[in-house]
This record gives C-alpha cells, sequence and structure tokens, in this order.
C-alpha cells in the first residue's frame, strides 16, 4: 500500500505505478466476488478499498489532473489545487464515515442543435474526490451485474458497439423498433427506489443519499431536490444506469413467442421484435417499468416504426446519430426474404447530425472572417476530423462526399467575402494548391482535411458481458487498438508499444486519456519515430506541468 510514501508531501514522488496496480488488484477481486455472489467478500473489499491510500491518491489525481472540466469551481470557488494541497486532500479522505457534502453549484450548458439548456451540478473539488473514490469501489460491483446490452456511461463500451448490436439483431429479418427517450431522466428518478436497488454498505449508502439530497446554489437561490441525480457529478452516471439496471430483462421477459431485445444507451433505448402486437405490449411493460422508479417516456421523442416497410408514416428510425433503416435490393445483391427480393441493412449518419455539422461548420467559418487561413484551417480540422471518426463506422461515403462538396462552397464565400474585388482565378490560386491529383484548401504549411479522406472500417461490438474489471489484457488491448474514434496514428502507435504507456510502462485501460508527445519538443515534427503515446497525466509531467 506504499506506507513509505504515505507522509510525502512530494505529489510528484509518489509510486504512481504501484497505486494503479493495488487499486486495480482490489477492483478486479470486487468484480470476481461480485459475479461468484459473494456479497460479503466483495463489500469487504470496498472497505479496504475505500481506505486505500493508493485510490485516494489516485482519486484526487483524477479530478485535479485528468479531468477535462477541472478547473471548473463548485460553491467553495476551488478552480485547481496544489501539489502540497491534493496531498493533503488525499489524506482526509481517510475515513468514509466522516466525510461531509457540500452544496452543489448549477450551471446551463446549450443543448446541441436545441434553444433549452441543460442544467449541471458543479460539486466541490472535495466532493468530486469522493464521488472519484466511491466510484472506484462501486463500478466494479455493478460491472459485474449490469445487463449486456447496456452501454452508456459504462467503461470499454460505446455508442458505436449498441449500433452494431441493432445491426447484428435485424440484419437477417426486418423489425418493429420503439425508438424511445426517457424524459429528464436525471432529473427524476427516485431515491428510494435507487438506493434500494444500490443495497450498498452502510457508508457508501449514506453518501450516495446526501449527494442525492445535497442543496443546489441556482443563481442565487437554494434547492432542495426530492428526486434525480445532478448531472456534472463523477458518479451520476454511475447511478443512472444502476436505476435503469434491470429494465432490459424485464422487457424481454414480456413474451416467448417473439424474441425481444433491448438496446439501451444511457437514457436513450431502442427496442427490437418482428411482431407489432408484442412490441407495443414491451412498450406497455416499459412504462410500467420505469414508473417504478419514478421516470416515464417522452411523448415526444418516442416512436414506433418499422425498418423496411413504411409504418405510422416512417421507415427506419435514428438513433444516437445514425440513421438505421433497410432497403429491397435484387436478388443478386443480398440474401432473399420470403421469396421475395433480398433486404440490405444500411446504417448511416443521420440527417440531422449533418445539419447540425454544417451550421457548426458554418459558425466556425463566420467567427474566422478576419483570421488568417491556418488559423481557419486548425479550427475546422479539430471538427472534420472528430465528427469523420466518429461515423466512420457506417456507411458514410457519401454523406461525407456530400459534406466535403458543401463545405468548399462554404470556404469559396468566405474567400470571395475577404476580396470582394478579386477574380474567381487569382481567389483559387490565392487559397487552394494542387497536391496530387486535386486541389487542397491550403496555404502551403496547413492544409484542411477532407470527411471523404476517412476509411471506412467495420466495428466489432463488445463481447456479451465483457468487463475491462475481467483481467483480460488481451482482448482489452485488442479492442482499444479497434476503436473507431482513435485516430490511425494513436493505432500505430498503440500496436507498436504493445498497449503500454511510453512513460510509465502501464497499460493502457478503456477510459484513460491518451496524448500523442513529440520527444524533440517541436510540435510540427510528426515524423513517426519522434512520436510516442502516453497517459494524459505521464504527459503532464513530461512537460513540468504537474503543477497545474
Amino acid at each position: 500500500m506504499a506506507d513509505v510514501a504515505r507522509h510525502t508531501e512530494d505529489w510528484a514522488a509518489l509510486p504512481w505505478k504501484q497505486f494503479q496496480r493495488n487499486v486495480y488488484r482490489l477492483q478486479k477481486r470486487i468484480y470476481q466476488a461480485t459475479r461468484r455472489g459473494d456479497w460479503k467478500r466483495a463489500h469487504n473489499l470496498q472497505r479496504l478499498l475505500l481506505r486505500s491510500w493508493s485510490a485516494r491518491c489516485l482519486a484526487v489525481r483524477q479530478v485535479t489532473q485528468d479531468n477535462r472540466g477541472k478547473h471548473t469551481p463548485g460553491v467553495d470557488g476551488v478552480a485547481s489545487l496544489t501539489p502540497r494541497q491534493r496531498v493533503g486532500l488525499a489524506k482526509t479522505l481517510r475515513r468514509p464515515s466522516r466525510w461531509t457534502t457540500d452544496r452543489i453549484r448549477r450551471v446551463y450548458i446549450p443543448k446541441p442543435g436545441k434553444t433549452e439548456k441543460r442544467p449541471l451540478g458543479i460539486p466541490t473539488m472535495r466532493d468530486r474526490a469522493c464521488q472519484a473514490l466511491v466510484k472506484q469501489a462501486l463500478e466494479p460491483e455493478w460491472e459485474a451485474q449490469f445487463e449486456p446490452n447496456s452501454y452508456g456511461f459504462r467503461p470499454g463500451r460505446s455508442a458505436h458497439d449498441a449500433i452494431e448490436a441493432i445491426f447484428n439483431f435485424i440484419r437477417l429479418k426486418p423489425k418493429y423498433a420503439l425508438d424511445a427517450d426517457i424524459e429528464k431522466c436525471f432529473d427524476r428518478i427516485s431515491h428510494d427506489a435507487l438506493l434500494k436497488k444500490l443495497n450498498a454498505i452502510g457508508p457508501l449508502a449514506r453518501l450516495v443519499r446526501a449527494w442525492l439530497t445535497a442543496g443546489i446554489l441556482d443563481e442565487g437561490e437554494l434547492l432542495f431536490p426530492e428526486a434525480g441525480t445532478p448531472q456534472g457529478g463523477i458518479i451520476s452516471p454511475l447511478l443512472a444506469n444502476v436505476a435503469l439496471h434491470g429494465f432490459e430483462t424485464a422487457i424481454a421477459a414480456v413474451s416467448r413467442r417473439y424474441r425481444i431485445v433491448v438496446i439501451r444507451y444511457a437514457d436513450d433505448f431502442v427496442i427490437l421484435c418482428e411482431d407489432l402486437a408484442t412490441l407495443l405490449e414491451a412498450q406497455a411493460r416499459a412504462e410500467t417499468w420505469l414508473a417504478e422508479v419514478g421516470l416515464r417516456l417522452s411523448s415526444a421523442k418516442t416512436h414506433v416504426t418499422h425498418t423496411l416497410d413504411e409504418h405510422a408514416g416512417r421507415v427506419g428510425f435514428d438513433f444516437l446519430g445514425f440513421n438505421v433503416r433497410q432497403y429491397w435490393v435484387g436478388q443478386y445483391h443480398t440474401r432473399t426474404f420470403r421469396g421475395q427480393p433480398g433486404i440490405k441493412t444500411l446504417i448511416k449518419p443521420s440527417d440531422e447530425a449533418i445539419q447540425r455539422h454544417l451550421d457548426q461548420i458554418k459558425t466556425i467559418i463566420r467567427r474566422y472572417r478576419g483570421a488568417p487561413q491556418a488559423a481557419l484551417v486548425a479550427a475546422l480540422n479539430l471538427i472534420i476530423r472528430g465528427w469523420s471518426l466518429y461515423y466512420r463506422a457506417c456507411v458514410a461515403k457519401r454523406a461525407f462526399a456530400r459534406i466535403d462538396s458543401q463545405v468548399h462552397r462554404k470556404l469559396y464565400q468566405w474567400v470571395q467575402y475577404r476580396h470582394r474585388r478579386k477574380s474567381p482565378g487569382w481567389r483559387f490560386e490565392r487559397y487552394w494548391q494542387r497536391q496530387g491529383t486535386r486541389d487542397a484548401f491550403s496555404d502551403g504549411t496547413s492544409t484542411l482535411a477532407r470527411h471523404e479522406d476517412t476509411p471506412i472500417t467495420r466495428h466489432v461490438k463488445v463481447c456479451g458481458d465483457k468487463s475491462p474489471y475481467d483481467g483480460d489484457w488481451l482482448y482489452w488491448s485488442q479492442r482499444l487498438g479497434r476503436d473507431p474514434q482513435k485516430p490511425q496514428r494513436m493505432v500505430r502507435l498503440l500496436k507498436q508499444q504493445k498497449g503500454r504507456c511510453a512513460q510509465c510502462g502501464l497499460r493502457f485501460a478503456a477510459e484513460d486519456i491518451l496524448e500523442v508527445h513529440h520527444q524533440d519538443g517541436n510540435r510540427n515534427n510528426n515524423r513517426h519515430a519522434n512520436l510516442v503515446l502516453l497517459h494524459g497525466h505521464c504527459h503532464d509531467r513530461v512537460h513540468g506541468k504537474w503543477c497545474l
């Protein structure tokens, strides 16, 4: 447990490599004990983890250095800690029974493509560290119990796994689909139902109840919630998954004749069945089950449709930014269905997602009207590459080509606005350069990325109820290298380094932040030999940002 380092004040000198091994070893034992049904041992291991110096230090490091929103202050106004303060905070987390909770600061952020805003609850730095520590103890227990078709806010699982699960179930036979959304899920979860289902040890149950009922400071007004879990807390997504645990099992038990499959990603889910009457019965069962935990379906976002034929004026459905639909095709293009021409399942970027992406590009181009070309290219490349990587696991080539065409038109309007008196030929020669067989928007040093340059790759769904806490490092290392949202440069470095950080030597985990480090310090030198892959905190340490 690294007792020698327990009283040191040098945060950077702590044995972090050993800390991570200690914590993962305990988490794996909690996972295995839960799978066996040995609750006494699992709860004893959770108590040991909560008192562990290794776990406390890792929790503090997560909230003060790793998290991307680490500099957002709570009601105490604390946005960062010095290394000495981090050691002090880790020491104060010694006894869970003595922890107290602070009030929560509420802020509002815009929802993508909507005028309404989403409320976020920002805990204090100390509460964030407490929540991170509690999550380390609770997550392995629940990862051993969660249903296989739950994909949102879980380590090692993504939206692409949910989409691939849908494809696997409908690809051989068309299905009716209930595309549903839980209305204000995080705000309406029943506290009593959640705590009863959580069934945690005494200290954890008291802490979770205190976090759920903590006062919320909303624009100077103090509110005390009677339901819901505040969005923005580290442990909130886990608690939401716990509240919705058992939903898939309850819906699947509606019928023995027809198979019903529930694919859930956080508070969005889709129910698939080949029989319409059974699907409607499953919808009624879903409404009843959700009412038991204080939730209900959103009438505006819940629709019954069919993946192949028109039903209620709809064909197919949108889920997680993808459009899922089947098409009739000739008998020589795919397998036949009921002696008729075959069907083909195509999953594409949804029209709404494409329009939202184009609006974002349009906003950036307008914002950079007076900026140099290189600045515009840098801002657009971040958006284009990220969006293309997310959709490269579906049938997106035509969508990519259409978007590139519209981006080209918007860029020419940007050039035309800057040089109204110049000829079209002069504008084109000034801002476009010949590269290979095509013209690229470039100033000679930076070139705009194209959606079409992103290769389409098939995503492999996570196996059943696999979890990063099961100790199968070979499986999870291979999955990490196939993550569709990781750039090719990062994938090559992962394979070259055999899934280990070049600084600390530990294996990369599914939830780790990975960053590319330039060994010579020159960020313009992107030769492969000059690059290594590091953990986010290891990268900060190399660059002397350990105190930030």
